[in-house]
């Protein structure tokens, strides 16, 4: 079972709160993700800012277009032991959202492991090698519940958007 970050951190509910405007939808893309890059690089991958209210990872995948490899901080949702690894991570999985912050588009990340599912996180400073599934039907169903369970405003990006949000669940290679 996953634990809720509003049962983990005080200010989670703000954030929550925030994190469901539009205003936060049109800034965020453009803020949250460079600010993750710049401080996660400058701390040799032991901090991601954004994980400090929900989990996160680095996705590193290939360009669905280029092969090159891509970089994208995420926020994601743990799955199963959550018990620490010598690389640091989880001997679990992960839920990757594509809400893109309740924007029109799917996130390019998205298409990326849609053409090439084997790709890597760096989930609390270690390396791990991952393949990523696209959910669907009753699968897609059952986590979508746990996810807004976990994080309450990504009903509020899907509210917003004609597009079902993609889920992918990542594990280990």
């Amino acid at each position: 079972m996953t634990t809720s970050p509003s049962s983990r951190r005080p200010g989670v509910r703000l954030v929550q709160k925030v994190s469901s405007t539009r205003g936060f939808a049109k800034v965020a893309p453009h803020v949250v993700p460079a600010l993750d890059r710049a401080v996660h690089r400058l701390t040799r991958g032991k901090v991601l800012l954004s994980a400090q209210m929900l989990p996160g990872v680095i996705l590193t995948a290939r360009g669905a277009r280029s092969g090159l490899p891509r970089r994208t901080p995420l926020a994601c949702m743990p799955e199963g032991r959550t018990g620490e690894g010598a690389d640091g991570g989880t001997a679990g999985s992960w839920i990757l959202i594509g809400s893109n912050f309740g924007r029109t588009d799917h996130p390019a990340w998205t298409a990326n492991l849609l053409a090439h599912p084997d790709a890597e996180i760096n989930w609390k400073g270690g390396d791990i090698p991952v393949t990523a599934r696209l959910l669907a039907g009753a699968e897609r169903d059952a986590v979508w519940r746990a996810l807004l369970e976990f994080w309450p405003p990504y009903a509020t990006y899907q509210a917003r958007v004609e597009r079902e949000i993609r889920l992918f669940r990542i594990v280990r290679r």
